[in-house]
C-alpha cells in the first residue's frame, strides 16, 4: 500500500496546480487520473483546443476577408481542415507533455485509473488493463471537474448532436450548424465554423446571449457575430431533436409559442456542464451531493468529511479553469496552515470570439438589482489610434464604479485583445482602486489599454481625453 500526504483525484488545472503546490509545501503529493493524458478537460477537449482552432480560423477569415485592405493580395486562399486539426491536436499534446514534466519536475506520483474511495483515507484505483491499487492517504482534494449537460428533448448521440469535444473534432467543415445554446462554448465554437464557411444557427433559450456577462457585453458581442455571418434566434424552447441519415432537425418553440425547425449537418450542444462526480464513492464515506450534484464545501473548501476537500467545477461557482487553479492553491496552502483568500468577485469570465469580451467584479444587472449608487464610465475602441492602426475599433471599455467613494466595482470590455485587458482590471478590484487611481496611471500610446484609461476618466467627473 502507498501512502501520501495529500492525493488529488483529477489533473485538469485545479487538481495539476493544487499537486504542485502541495508538493512545493513539501509533502508527499500523489495524483490520480482516470485518462490516458494528464491536464482534464481544459488542455485535451476544452479551454486549448478551442484556443488552437479559434486562432487558426481567425487567420483563415482575415486571409479572406480583411488582408486586401491592408495591401496584402493573397489569391485561392483554400481551407485545409485535417492540417488545422493537426496543428490543434500537435498544441494539445505540447501541453500536456508539459504537464507531464511538472509533476517529474515536483517529484508527484500519478497513478492511472479510476478513482473511488474505500474510506476517507483510502482510495481504491481500477486501471484500464484490469489492475488495482489502493492509495493511502492523510487527505483528498476532489478535483474531478465535469461533463456537458443536455436538456429534455434532446439526446447526445456524439455523431450528429454532438458536444464541445465531438465539434473539435469533426472530419469535415459542416455546410450547416445548429447550436444549441448561446454561452461561452457555443459562441467560441459557433464563431470557429462560421469563419471556416458554415452557416450557424444559434438557439437560446433565453433573451440574451451570454448570461453572467454584463448586458452592454452580450449586445454587443451579438452585434459584431451578426455581422461575421451568424444567426441568432433568442427566446427559443427546444422541443426535440431528431436525426434523419445525414442530417438533425431541431424543433423549438419561439416566444409567441410557435413551432420553429432548424436543420443542419450537425447539432452542438451547448447548454452548460454538470460536475463529474460518477463512481467516486463518496457513499462510503457519506458524502452527499448538493441539488446541483456539486459537493458542499465551507469556507476552507473542505467537506463534510474533515481532509477532504473539492475544488472547481464540482463544488459552487462558475465553471472556470483559472477559478479551480486558484481554488488549487487556496487548498494546498490551507492545509499546509497558511492563510490564504480568494475574491470571487476578482476572477475575470472570458469569450474568445474576436472581438473578444470579458468581465471582473459587478455587472450593471447586479448592481441595479441592489439599488447600488454607481457610476458608469465607457470609452469605445473606434477612438483609439491603435485600434484603428489594427483595423479592431469594435467594442468599448465600461467601468462601474461607487458614486460615493469612486472605487471601482466592476470593469468590462469587449474588444480586441480584451481577454488580456482584463488582467489590469483584477488587479484594481483586488487593491479596491478608485477610477481616479487608474485615471492618473500613465498608459502606453498607442495601445488597446488606453481604452481602460479612458473609460476611467469618463467615469472620473467625465473628463475623457479623447471622447
Amino acid at each position: 500500500m502507498t501512502k501520501f500526504d495529500t492525493t488529488i483525484i483529477g489533473s485538469g488545472p485545479g487538481g495539476y496546480v493544487a499537486a504542485i503546490r502541495c508538493a512545493q509545501l513539501g509533502m508527499q503529493t500523489a495524483i490520480i487520473e482516470r485518462y490516458p493524458t494528464l491536464g482534464g478537460t481544459c488542455l485535451n477537449v476544452g479551454c486549448i483546443p478551442s484556443k488552437a482552432l479559434l486562432d487558426s480560423s481567425e487567420h483563415f477569415y482575415n486571409a479572406n476577408c480583411h488582408f486586401e485592405a491592408h495591401g496584402i493580395m493573397a489569391e485561392k486562399i483554400k481551407l485545409n481542415w485535417p492540417r488545422m486539426r493537426q496543428r490543434k491536436d500537435d498544441v494539445v499534446g505540447q501541453t500536456c507533455d508539459g504537464i507531464k514534466y511538472l509533476m517529474k519536475k515536483n517529484k508527484i506520483k500519478v497513478i492511472s485509473g479510476h478513482a473511488s474511495f474505500s474510506d476517507s483515507k483510502t482510495i481504491s484505483v481500477s486501471g484500464t488493463d484490469g489492475s488495482k491499487e489502493t492509495v493511502n492517504t492523510e487527505r483528498v482534494i476532489i478535483a474531478t471537474g465535469s461533463k456537458p449537460s443536455s436538456i429534455p428533448g434532446v439526446i447526445i448521440d456524439k455523431k450528429r448532436i454532438i458536444t464541445s469535444t465531438e465539434a473539435l473534432n469533426l472530419e469535415k467543415v459542416p455546410e450547416k450548424l445548429i447550436v444549441i445554446g448561446g454561452g461561452v462554448i457555443g459562441l467560441e465554437l459557433g464563431s470557429v465554423f462560421s469563419r471556416l464557411g458554415s452557416k450557424v444557427q444559434v438557439v437560446e433559450f433565453l433573451d440574451r446571449l451570454i448570461p453572467g456577462m454584463d448586458f452592454s457585453l452580450a449586445k454587443e458581442v451579438q452585434r459584431f457575430l451578426k455581422k461575421q455571418g451568424l444567426e441568432f434566434f433568442l427566446n427559443h424552447t427546444v422541443q426535440s431533436t431528431v436525426v434523419e441519415r445525414d442530417s438533425v432537425k431541431v424543433v423549438a418553440k419561439n416566444q409567441k409559442d410557435k413551432e420553429v425547425e432548424f436543420s443542419g449537418d450537425y447539432c452542438l450542444v451547448a447548454v452548460g456542464r454538470r460536475p463529474f462526480t460518477d463512481n467516486l464513492g463518496l457513499e462510503k464515506i457519506a458524502l452527499t451531493l448538493d441539488d446541483k450534484g456539486r459537493i458542499p464545501v465551507n469556507e476552507h473548501l473542505e467537506t463534510a468529511v474533515p481532509g477532504i476537500y473539492a475544488i472547481g467545477d464540482v463544488v459552487a461557482g462558475d465553471m472556470l479553469a483559472h477559478k479551480a487553479e486558484e481554488e488549487g492553491v487556496f487548498v494546498a496552502e490551507t492545509i499546509a496552515g497558511q492563510k490564504p483568500h480568494i475574491n470571487y468577485k476578482a476572477i475575470p469570465g472570458v469569450l474568445y470570439t474576436w472581438p473578444e469580451a470579458a468581465g471582473v467584479g459587478f455587472t450593471e444587472d447586479e448592481l441595479k438589482a441592489e439599488n447600488y449608487n454607481y457610476k458608469t464610465g465607457n470609452f469605445p475602441f473606434k477612438a483609439l489610434g491603435r485600434a484603428r492602426a489594427s483595423m479592431d475599433t469594435e467594442g468599448f471599455a465600461k467601468v462601474l464604479a461607487d458614486k460615493d467613494t469612486d472605487e471601482i466595482l466592476g470593469i468590462h470590455l469587449v474588444g480586441a485583445r480584451a481577454a488580456d485587458l482584463i488582467a489590469e482590471a483584477v488587479v484594481a478590484l483586488e487593491y479596491r482602486a478608485s477610477t481616479e487611481d487608474i485615471a492618473r496611471m500613465s498608459h502606453a500610446h498607442p495601445t488597446y489599454a488606453e481604452a481602460i484609461k479612458e473609460a476611467m476618466l469618463d467615469a472620473s467627473e467625465k473628463r475623457s481625453i479623447h471622447m
